[in-house]
């Protein structure tokens, strides 16, 4: 009589559905120990203080999204702020620095799904004169089950992290165009005050000739020709210094497009870029459109997701584990019945006594939280002062630069009195002098001025977020 019972017959082991039953009926009904996220309030003001007399914007004129630097219609820096999204180096250590983010999100999620794995050995030993051959070929597998959602916490703090990093590309990317802006509108302003010099280098070489041809007539002292050599000379000192700035500047424009030196020359800028108008929201849009706001605010949800893994190392961890194999003395019999094994078990295991270290870890855990909801709350009070200070500056210089250009108006028609009167012996030279140097500073100091409006325009631009916003 054969006992041997036949595959259908023989008793079956568990089987892999029965653990995956198990584990899903486990998985449903688990919850996720630790505080949900919810963001904290911010200190936003209903307007801004210097908003007045100034255009707030209307739906249909929101502030610049997307290519912001477009706004001052210049085509050099057009080109030049595209390669920098590209080249720059900066931008691309933080690119990397996000992809790296985005991969551990998902590092931290395979922790969610069972291990599997495979062994396939063999081996030969014996005594004496008899050997023995043994082969086995197993498939293995184990699952930590997330029954307290510590796992998927961490995997809540790393794809928040991931978004911060994202925030904290967009403002690398915002950053290094803002110093690029700012580096182009000081070479366009170094280029007018070249403009400026120069003229100043015409007319006092003019105005040497003039003293020389009075001297020769007897109506002029010889001091008067010294002192006008030595006022050109001076405007001829300053215009070759203009240079310095202005190679600093190309250089600086170079780096931050992620070139050499060497490979950039912009040639002179016939004029100015124009001071954009820039419309203003309320200041609540901050939070959607400033990258560095949208990073900390990340940071919070991330540190928020640890407290709950702190909090999970309290509860016992649940996991499963199996094997299925063929163990026998050849391959060519190895798959059959008769050699099959399998293994099947579960463990709950728990910590009982650990010197306070659970607890310690979720008092860092929160503190740790309450960090980075201060710093949130900073970076917004930041935002705001940026804000803030930028619409006071624009709002006055431009108010500026209407009397300093009717001080430019009225000093070049005093150089032009004083030199007709001095040409007509009814005035010291010392008055000419005078007057060409009152001319030249108030040139200088309008110039001033429109540096600092258009770099106060670049800055107003990036302290409103630039053309980043947050559902990007």
């Amino acid at each position: 009589m054969n006992n041997k019972k036949s595959w259908g017959e023989r008793a079956a082991p568990p089987r892999p559905p029965v653990f995956i039953t198990l584990v899903l009926s486990i998985t449903l009904t688990s919850c996720m120990v630790g505080p949900d996220y919810h963001r904290p309030p911010a200190p936003m003001p209903a307007n801004f203080k210097e908003l007045k007399g100034w255009t707030q914007a209307k739906p249909a004129d929101a502030a610049p999204k997307g290519d912001w630097w477009a706004v001052f219609n210049d085509p050099t820096l057009d080109r030049l702020e595209r390669r920098m999204l590209t080249e720059n180096q900066t931008v691309a250590a933080q690119a990397a620095t996000y992809d790296q983010a985005r991969a551990l999100v998902d590092e931290a999620r395979a922790a969610l799904f069972p291990v599997l794995g495979a062994t396939l050995g063999a081996s030969r030993s014996g005594t004496g004169h008899k050997a023995i051959s043994a082969v086995t070929a197993e498939a293995t597998a184990s699952w930590e089950i997330d029954v307290w959602g510590q796992i998927r916490r961490q995997v809540e703090s790393a794809n928040a992290t991931a978004q911060q990093d994202a925030a904290l590309l967009a403002n690398a990317r915002l950053s290094a165009g803002a110093a690029l802006a700012t580096a182009y509108m000081e070479l366009a302003v170094s280029d007018a005050l070249q403009r400026v010099l120069n003229d100043t280098v015409t007319n006092d070489a003019k105005t040497l000739d003039i003293t020389r041809n009075q001297y020769a007539a007897g109506f002029a002292a010889r001091s008067d020709v010294i002192t006008a050599q030595t006022q050109l000379e001076s405007a001829q000192s300053s215009a070759i210094a203009v240079g310095v700035a202005r190679g600093q500047y190309e250089h600086a424009i170079a780096v931050l497009a992620g070139m050499a030196p060497a490979e950039l020359n912009i040639p002179p800028l016939a004029q100015l870029p124009p001071v954009p108008v820039i419309p203003v929201s309320v200041p609540s849009t901050l939070l959607e459109r400033r990258p560095d706001i949208a990073a900390a605010e990340r940071a919070m949800a991330s540190s928020n997701a640890l407290i709950g893994v702190a909090i999970a190392a309290y509860y016992p961890t649940i996991s499963l584990s199996g094997l299925f194999g063929f163990a026998g003395g050849g391959f060519g019999s190895l798959v059959s019945v008769g050699n099959e094994v399998w293994s099947a078990g579960g463990t709950v295991a728990e910590t009982i006594f650990n010197g306070g270290a659970r607890s310690a870890a979720v008092a860092a855990a929160r503190a740790q939280y309450n960090e980075t909801v201060a710093t949130y709350r900073q970076t917004v009070l930041t935002a705001l002062q940026q804000v803030e200070d930028q619409l006071v500056a624009l709002r006055l210089l431009q108010q500026q630069a209407v009397v300093q250009d009717a001080a430019v108006r009225d000093a070049t028609q005093a150089v032009a009195i004083t030199l007709n009167e001095y040409r007509a012996g009814t005035q010291a030279y010392t008055a000419v002098a005078t007057a060409q140097n009152t001319l030249l500073s108030a040139q200088q100091n309008l110039l001033s001025i429109e540096q600092s409006r258009l770099t106060a325009a670049v800055t107003l631009i990036t302290a409103l977020g630039g053309g980043w916003e947050a559902s990007k």
